[in-house]
């Protein structure tokens, strides 16, 4: 389970990326689309995945902390989960446009 720490680092991440995005100032034409938010975001979580895979190498080798190897997976469990909810907002909020009447 992830620690309030870890989640407070979570949120502020995504505020940043959102903030840096233009999210919520309006459609602007200089701002960054849907689709490139979406893709830094799978990115960040891909990048979060492979430090944690370093990390565990490392521990593997005896050359890494314990403490570094747990926060490492939890920072990637945070990210995934973030990252599946923000799917299955966008999935839900694809189906009820499509049950609107035209």
């Amino acid at each position: 389970m992830a620690s309030p720490t870890i989640a407070a680092n979570a949120y502020a991440n995504l505020a940043r990326v959102l903030e840096n995005s233009g999210a919520g100032k309006g459609s602007e034409a200089s701002g960054q689309s849907f689709a490139a938010l979406l893709k830094d975001a799978v990115g960040s979580v891909m990048e979060s995945g492979r430090k944690s895979d370093a990390q565990t190498v490392a521990m593997a080798a005896g050359k890494a902390n314990v403490m570094d190897v747990v926060t490492a997976v939890a920072d990637t469990d945070v990210a995934v989960s973030t990252l599946v909810s923000v799917r299955d907002r966008v999935i839900a909020a694809y189906e009820d446009i499509m049950k609107m009447p035209i």
